[in-house]
């Protein structure tokens, strides 16, 4: 039988020359890709938002890089990016060796690296442009459902809040009215529809100051008079906001009040759930994105034309051809359609 030969193996085996990290990163790693278009960004507007003064900062492209190949790799916690830069070589090498905590890297994302994300992505389209890999001549376009990062059960729905309203206004009105009558005082005059926080407020004080005039102790009248100030007013104001927040939308999360609810696809087992969330609408050519909108909409009709003059803000040009199904048809879907190529023309 031969004799088993195992390779050595010694873990504190020093070196002669140290290694270089770039050493264990292979040539046609997507990282080098990442680093090598960061490293050709214009970040002119995030470097001048540093006052200066006091210690030094970390470079905002080293962590631009680290943030965005964080992102590729589906991470997206400040905690598990610090703990990489100390274990994984890609991200080793892309700070340099250099090891920013965690508050670091999320106050950087939050307060700098946001303001510009979407400059920096027309950037890298137009990156594409230059090496001739795209056009900007045709655009494909879809959509697709995102989650939010939001409590499912945490939902506005519009009708519901609409009829809340109404009904509080009806029993403020009711009680307001049953007082003044029982103070011989004229009915209090409110705007046409539901009244507002500030008009329940100044015909409660009134109410309330000419009881006080005329010494009249009713505690139980008091107190439904007292509560549409003290209670009844705030909601009716809790009610105005959410439906301030609506807008045009059925339904909002108070967790995230920018995410509607809607249908999300079925999962394996067939089951839809209306859940919060964004309908985001997607421009591709050769397989890169090129434009992307965010929408309320839980369907993708009424989206298309606001994605399209985006698109010509975003580049200042239309595309001569622009593919999409059925789902956007709209009135008005022939005549935008006719206008983007006769501007890219």
């Amino acid at each position: 039988m031969a004799k088993v030969v195992f390779k050595s193996y010694n873990q504190n085996d020093n070196l002669l020359f140290p290694p270089c990290l770039g050493d264990f990163i292979a040539e046609n790693d997507p990282v080098r890709v990442l680093n090598a278009v960061v490293d050709n960004l214009d970040l002119s507007a995030v470097e001048s938002s540093y006052e200066g003064g006091g210690a030094s900062s970390y470079n905002p492209r080293m962590l631009t890089k680290v943030v965005f190949y964080a992102y590729l790799q589906n991470v997206y916690s400040g905690r598990k990016m610090e703990t990489l830069l100390r274990r994984d070589v890609n991200f080793m090498w892309l700070s340099g060796m250099q090891t920013p905590d965690f508050n670091t890297i999320n106050l950087f994302r939050k307060n700098r690296l946001s303001a510009i994300i979407d400059d920096l992505f027309t950037q890298v389209v137009k990156m594409l442009v230059d090496q001739k890999i795209i056009s900007l001549d045709v655009q494909y376009v879809d959509g697709t459902k995102i989650e939010a990062n939001a409590n499912k059960y945490t939902f506005v729905w519009k009708k519901s809040t609409q009829t809340n309203r109404e009904k509080l206004d009806r029993k403020v009105k009711a009680i307001l009215a049953e007082a003044e009558k029982e103070l011989n005082l004229e009915l209090g005059e409110t705007t046409e529809g539901v009244m507002t926080p500030s008009e329940m407020t100044e015909r409660t004080e009134r109410i309330l100051d000419e009881m006080d005039r005329c010494g009249i102790s009713d505690k139980k009248l008091r107190k439904s008079v007292s509560e549409v100030k003290d209670v009844h007013a705030g909601k009716m104001k809790e009610y105005d906001d959410k439906l301030e927040t609506l807008g045009e939308r059925n339904s909002c999360s108070k967790t995230d009040p920018d995410a509607t609810f809607m249908r999300m696809k079925e999962d394996a087992m067939n089951n839809g759930q209306t859940k919060p969330g964004y309908n985001v609408q997607i421009s591709t050519e050769n397989q890169f994105i090129t434009h992307y909108t965010m929408s309320w909409r839980p369907t993708d009709w009424g989206t298309f034309i606001n994605h399209m003059d985006t698109f010509e803000q975003r580049y200042g040009r239309h595309s001569a051809e622009v593919v999409a199904d059925s789902g956007y048809a709209a009135k008005r879907t022939t005549s935008i359609l006719s206008r983007t190529a006769s501007k890219a023309m």
